[in-house]
């Protein structure tokens, strides 16, 4: 039996850039269709000579980036792409996943993930290089893809199952499954277009994750739903991917990419740029400097901003407060974000601080600044600090988004994540006998400690 359930060789995608002139009608398709004979018909009475029929430059393009992945558009989008409204959505890509195997990939946006996962469930076809699956496939990409809104939860169950490929009876076994793990028996008989975005996402998702394909590829669905639906589609995909089955796993999440997968791909720029363990990619990934480091700054135009609050700065300080990327593990470390109040309101500055895999350690705000907690911004420019202790990280990077809130119980008014990063390291300087390597846990506590002679020996 083959042991490769994936196989991607010299996978490439070309893209136009901008539209080929929008979309068509069932209608107007349809009667292009009936009248193309005619047409023809017309443009070979109408050709003066033989030379004529040679095609012109032009004719070829549209072929060059046909989804078609034949010979012959094997070369022509080479001489193309070079031109500044086409662009390799992915190049020259080759990995193999093997049958039991789950594989993230991770990237930034832009970095060619969905357009990979779209070649592999064949929703779209690639331009250069081949694929090979091996074993039935279902996808989880757009999740609630065949829904109609005037049909009612349970028609839409089946609808969608059979959308995704499910049988009839397949859908009846599992109907009951379903509908609880989506928690909406109440609304079952209602027209989804009257579902909140909450239940619609929900009962997409549980129709779609109780196919029982042999390969599973999955686009960014745990990103969806309130925290407990998303730790409930952790758990699902959790046992999927433990039940023996194929996974190939897109996330921004890097916790759920090293939970799910013990490997993973690095996309940048459409290729490949590391294949391996997951922890080891993701912190790759994470500690790519060249575009996070220990301070960022916003002109007032072009800082991220809602009608209220615009965010000057964000920064990291060691010693003497300079802004720095290298922190000693024994010294304190501070935090500093700068923002201007457009009008008088309350504002409540807020740090989260996550480590090398995405794991949200702990997050810190002003609630309990005696001046400012309470407090009214006017308007104008103001500069907020907070100070963490030293003794308290473990050796590593470390990322820092950033948020500001007028109310503290509704999303954030202006957020950016993450802003900065710094990177904790054992100097020696510390009190207490140093101990060799990385010390096990998340955080590095210096806790206090005491002990005493109770008693002699029995």
């Amino acid at each position: 039996m083959n042991d490769i359930a994936v196989r991607v060789e010299n996978l490439s995608k070309l893209y136009r850039i901008g539209q080929f002139g929008g979309y068509k009608t069932i209608r107007e398709s349809l009667m292009n269709a009936a009248y193309a004979p005619v047409r023809r018909l017309r443009a070979m009475s109408h050709q003066p000579s033989a030379t004529n029929h040679e095609p012109s430059a032009t004719t070829h393009q549209p072929s060059a980036i046909s989804h078609e992945p034949t010979a012959t558009s094997h070369h022509e989008p080479r001489a193309i792409s070079h031109q500044p409204d086409y662009i390799w959505a992915l190049k020259d890509v080759s990995f193999e996943v093997k049958h039991g195997e789950a594989v993230g990939i991770i990237g930034r946006n832009g970095s060619g993930k969905s357009t990979l996962l779209k070649i592999l469930s064949r929703i779209t076809a690639p331009t250069e290089g081949c694929v090979e699956i091996h074993g039935r496939v279902g996808s989880l990409l757009e999740v609630g893809t065949g829904f109609h809104p005037e049909l009612t939860g349970r028609e839409n169950i089946y609808l969608n199952g059979a959308v995704i490929g499910m049988k009839r009876a397949e859908v009846a076994r599992k109907f009951d499954e379903i509908v609880a793990f989506a928690e909406i028996e109440k609304f079952l008989d209602t027209p989804v277009k009257r579902y909140s975005s909450g239940m619609y996402v929900r009962l997409a998702f549980a129709v779609a994750a109780h196919l029982e394909p042999e390969i599973l590829i999955v686009d960014e669905v745990l990103a969806v739903g309130d925290a407990a639906f998303q730790k409930k589609c952790l758990g699902k995909m959790s046992d999927v991917a433990k039940g023996g089955r194929t996974v190939v796993f897109v996330s921004h999440n890097m916790a759920s990419i090293t939970q799910l997968c013990e490997r993973a791909v690095l996309l940048t720029g459409g290729k490949i740029v590391q294949d391996g363990p997951s922890r080891e990619v993701v912190s790759e990934y994470l500690s790519d400097r060249e575009s996070i480091s220990g301070e960022i700054v916003w002109s007032y135009s072009n800082a991220p901003a809602s009608e209220i609050v615009r965010l000057r700065a964000v920064r990291v300080t060691g010693e003497q407060k300079k802004p720095s990327f290298d922190m000693d593990m024994a010294k304190p470390i501070g935090l500093d974000m700068e923002f201007w109040c457009l009008r008088g309101t309350r504002m409540t500055p807020a740090f989260h601080i996550y480590n090398e895999l995405g794991i949200l350690l702990f997050f810190t705000a002003n609630l309990h600044d005696k001046i400012w907690a309470e407090r009214e911004y006017e308007p104008g420019l103001y500069r907020c600090s907070c100070e963490l202790p030293g003794n308290f990280f473990n050796e590593g990077t470390y990322f820092v988004n950033a948020y500001l809130s007028s109310d503290i119980n509704q999303a954030p008014d202006v957020r950016q994540e993450p802003a900065v990063s710094f990177r904790v390291h054992d100097l020696g300087t510390g009190p207490g006998r140093p101990i060799a390597g990385k010390w096990l846990g998340l955080i590095r506590p210096l806790l206090p400690w005491s002990g005493d002679r109770i008693g002699d020996l029995p």
